[in-house]
Parts: C-alpha cells; structure tokens; sequence
C-alpha cells in the first residue's frame, strides 16, 4: 500500500511538469553569419516579435552562451581559473528551466512564466558565487556576449540587462538556493516588424 502511495505522489508531482527535462538537438555549427559580420550586426534591442524560437534555435543559443564544446567539458565561455561558475536559465511560455551543458539538456525548474520586455524566451545567467566575486561579474560578461554575439549572427535580437524584477520573484521562479545570484538577464527573440 506504501509503494502504491509512494507511486502515486511521484505521478502527480510529475504531471504538475517539476520533473521534465528536455533533451535537446545538437548545435548546428554551420550555421549563422561568419563572427565578422556578427560583431557589425551585434546591438542591444529592447523590442521582440511574438514569434516564438523552435528548439533547435534554442540548443543553439544554449550551447553558444556557455555550452560544452571539448571533450574535457570545458566550454564555449571561459571563466576565471575554468571554475564554469555561470549556470544558463532559460524561461520560456511554460516554465523555467536550468540548462544543463554537460548532458545538453534543460531541467525544469518551475512552471512560473518569468520572461521579460515581452521576447519568447529570457536567459538569466546566475553565479554560484559570492556576492563581492569579481570573477563571476567577469565570467556573466563573457556568456553574455556570446549570446549578444549569437543572437546577432543568427537574425535574433537581445539586451544584456542587470534591470530585473524584485530578486525574491526571479528566486522563487528559477528555484535559486543560498549561494546562487542572479548576475544578468537577456531577453531573446526575433526583431519586431517595422510599421508600414
């Protein structure tokens, strides 16, 4: 009877969707402007169209921003003394989730709709630091950039933003633990259309 309880609690904790975990695709490493162009288009844009990123587009940002690109895990954003101190959010229309480069995977985390300035999806880059750790400033910086620099090499838009909304909000939604700070935001997406 135990065991059937047990099994029970497990099926509807996992039907409120706290257990999901999406695999996903490989980069696409042919893809996008040659890093030139990139740096010409690269600009901070605070207005997205409503359409949304299919999932490969998704695991490509991911993996630019701070993915596994060697086969010893070191990744494509270095941080100070290789200490990977910058773990990647991801909120989307149905929750958010905690990217997971080692097995290019996203965790959910909640179901709380936590994206900002309107785009389909926001990134929030979040140290596992202390609160005076210049390194994890330096090494946000980095993965910022790389998405800066993807989004633009890709025909996305983004905004790397330190504006968020009350810490105990963004806490709650991506399930932060003591030790864990939100370092920067950036919402991403499709430049909206120009009015005719």
């Amino acid at each position: 009877m135990k065991k059937l309880i047990f099994t029970a609690l497990i099926a509807a904790f996992c039907a409120q969707g706290f257990a999901q975990t999406i695999e996903l695709k490989k980069p696409q490493l042919k893809k996008g402007l040659p890093v030139m162009q990139a740096l010409s288009e690269r600009k901070s844009t605070r207005e997205f169209s409503s359409k949304e990123l299919d999932m490969q587009t998704i695991s490509n940002l991911l993996w630019a921003a701070n993915g596994v690109n060697r086969p010893d895990g070191k990744r494509t954003a270095p941080s100070a003394m290789n200490r990977q101190d910058i773990d990647v959010y991801i909120c989307m229309a149905d929750g958010a989730y905690l990217y997971n480069a080692k097995e290019n995977q996203l965790e959910k985390v909640s179901s709380e709709d936590c994206r900002l300035l309107a785009a389909p999806v926001t990134l929030f880059l979040v140290a596992n630091a202390k609160e005076t750790d210049k390194y994890a400033d330096i090494d946000a910086g980095i993965v910022a950039q790389n998405i800066a620099l993807f989004s633009a090499g890709m025909g996305l838009v983004t905004v790397p933003r330190g504006t968020m909304p009350p810490a105990d909000t963004i806490n709650k939604a991506l399930a932060l633990k003591d030790g864990q700070l939100l370092k920067l935001n950036m919402p991403v997406g499709y430049p909206k259309e120009a009015k005719k």
